[in-house]
């Protein structure tokens, strides 16, 4: 763990993985919620996780690397489902990457329960974990200029659910009608750190048939 002063009440709190910064994220939630931890806003990254407007910034810098922090602990609270059509146009080449027939990456998809680890790169955007290692799969060698609202793609160990039409790189293998991002819901965002979620094959999806 390395913590580092962000301004006069930040800091930004850098470690090993992703799996660390989550049991981080959700031990500061913890602490904030007891009131042993006085913080504005905590925002988990892939491996880093940002402690904004916080009352005493260097009693918390010192003592943070002490601390111990419990594992991830066990996924509580309602599962999102999120239906989708398995028609991306990177579905074949997933398949072929993973050495398995086209159908099954539908099976596999589904079969796995994901938790969103952090969002970014768009408004509503989540950075979803939950397949195994073994089915990461590697950027496309050239992104598109425009990707559909509501495709689905992976990329790495990430699933992704594009709120918007905009460029990108990861592989579509679907796309769902779900909205993700609403000014005029309360929360506009659907998906939060934390948010536990599975897709689920939409009537119309191959894999639903």
């Amino acid at each position: 763990m390395r913590v580092l002063p962000v301004g006069d009440r930040s800091l930004l709190v850098e470690l090993a993985d992703g799996t660390e910064a989550q049991a981080l994220h959700a031990e500061l939630l913890r602490r904030r919620a007891t009131g042993s931890l006085r913080v504005r806003e905590i925002v988990p990254a892939a491996r880093t996780v940002l402690l904004d407007g916080l009352d005493e910034p260097g009693r918390v810098g010192a003592e943070l690397p002490a601390w111990e922090i419990p594992p991830l602990p066990p996924r509580a609270g309602a599962v999102l489902e999120i239906p989708v059509r398995y028609d991306g146009p990177d579905l074949a080449d997933v398949a072929a990457h993973w050495g398995v027939p086209v159908p099954e990456v539908a099976r596999i998809h589904t079969a796995a329960e994901f938790r969103v680890a952090f969002c970014g790169f768009a408004p509503g955007f989540g950075y979803l974990t939950g397949l195994p290692e073994h089915y990461e799969v590697p950027r496309r060698a050239t992104p598109r200029t425009s990707v559909p609202r509501g495709s689905v793609a992976l990329a790495g160990p990430y699933t992704g659910v594009y709120p918007r039409a905009s460029p990108g790189g990861w592989q579509l293998i679907g796309s769902t009608d779900v909205v993700l991002w609403d000014h005029a819901r309360v929360p506009a965002a659907l998906l939060s750190p934390g948010t536990r979620v599975r897709f689920v094959p939409d009537s119309t999806s191959p894999a639903g048939a």
